[in-house]
């Protein structure tokens, strides 16, 4: 790699907010839904909650910013499954929920999101969620029904916190993970699409933080350079 070019990145790389260069570009958003069953195309999507996610430049330590939550409307033909409707408790026919259609619920997300996202300096957003690709699978399916053009999510790359507490934490569940951080968990607010987001995102925030204290990120270029050289 010549002199020049080395310049030429390290002058793009100062352009870039901390935040875009703390995950190439993609702006976090913690998501989680509750839904009647586990099909995205068929069952109905009936409780969202996304959290947003600051970081403190000098520590470089994200935390909680913003968190918007829906209740939601069954979409004409969704398929609700007592089973699920059980363990969830939530009542979809009771008028005191407030619901909106998904097309409301959803363009209020992204607009946020979108207005966050361009503030960090990011290119995208990546969802972080827990058992990730269900939670992705149901935005992704709503975002289709409600022909919205474009989602501000990456469309099928995303953070799991299954797996990272998995790795950081010795544990999957996210009740479990989170009191192994020292993380109030409350069984009896779980499935709560506005309390699992933002324990989700308390918990995400516990391991990248984790991380950044044992050296992780940024990463040493020159020990870097090094071991790839030996390579």
């Amino acid at each position: 790699m010549t002199e020049e070019v080395k310049q030429s990145q390290n002058a793009n790389e100062k352009e870039k907010t901390a935040y875009a260069m703390r995950f190439r570009g993609y702006y976090p958003v913690v998501v989680d839904v509750e839904t009647a069953g586990f099909n995205a195309n068929t069952d109905a999507l009936l409780e969202i909650a996304a959290s947003t996610l600051q970081l403190d430049e000098e520590s470089g330590l994200f935390s909680l910013d913003e968190t918007i939550h829906f209740n939601i409307e069954p979409f004409e033909g969704a398929n609700l499954e007592p089973a699920a409707l059980e363990f969830t408790g939530i009542d979809p026919t009771n008028p005191l929920r407030g619901a909106v259609s998904e097309e409301v619920a959803l363009k209020a997300i992204f607009k946020l999101i979108r207005k966050k996202m361009k503030a960090a300096g990011c290119q995208r957003a990546i969802m972080v969620a827990h058992n990730a690709a269900f939670d992705l699978g149901f935005v992704n399916a709503a975002t289709e029904r409600c022909s919205i053009k474009r989602s501000p999510f990456h469309p099928f790359v995303s953070f799991d916190t299954t797996t990272l507490s998995g790795l950081a934490l010795g544990q999957t569940v996210l009740a479990k993970a989170c009191k192994t951080a020292k993380i109030d968990f409350d069984n009896k607010e779980a499935h709560s699409a506005l309390y699992d987001t933002e324990k989700t995102a308390e918990l995400f925030c516990y391991i990248v933080n984790k991380w950044q204290a044992l050296g992780g990120w940024p990463l040493n270029s020159d020990h870097a350079e090094v071991e790839n050289s030996e390579g």
